[in-house]
């Protein structure tokens, strides 16, 4: 049972965040403006590190390769992700309600990446024992 749900979670984790990696690449103009709409600064250049970490890190992750560093720097980019593009102090009404539930959301995922890393740390150091 611990064997499938790891490669169930790892695969539905990977999976969570290399279809946003490519959309980045493929839906570029939207998600250009979806950083512009929310006041972001060097944004082709952003946008382009994102998708690439994305992609990168859940490949990672999905091969089971250097699963911790890969979901560690996930898990910061969903920390950087969720207070520049989820800010849902800056909105009101439902616009509002749909960033706060997007925000989290990401904490949830946060959660799952800081667990995901914690038990690879772990299961690793047991190895090497």
């Amino acid at each position: 049972m611990e064997t499938s749900s790891l490669i169930i979670g790892r695969s539905l984790i990977g999976l969570y965040f290399l279809v946003p990696g490519v959309m980045k690449f493929v839906a570029w103009d939207m998600h250009i403006a979806l950083m512009e709409k929310h006041g972001m600064i060097f944004i082709p250049v952003l946008l382009v590190l994102a998708g690439v970490i994305q992609i990168v890190a859940s490949i990672s992750i999905l091969m089971n390769r250097y699963v911790a560093p890969a979901a560690f720097i996930l898990a910061l980019m969903v920390v950087a992700i969720n207070f520049n593009l989820h800010d849902f102090w800056n909105f009101t009404g439902q616009e509002g309600a749909h960033e706060m539930q997007n925000f989290i959301k990401n904490l949830g995922i946060l959660g799952g990446l800081l667990v995901l890393a914690a038990y690879n740390v772990k299961h690793v150091n047991d190895i090497k024992k």
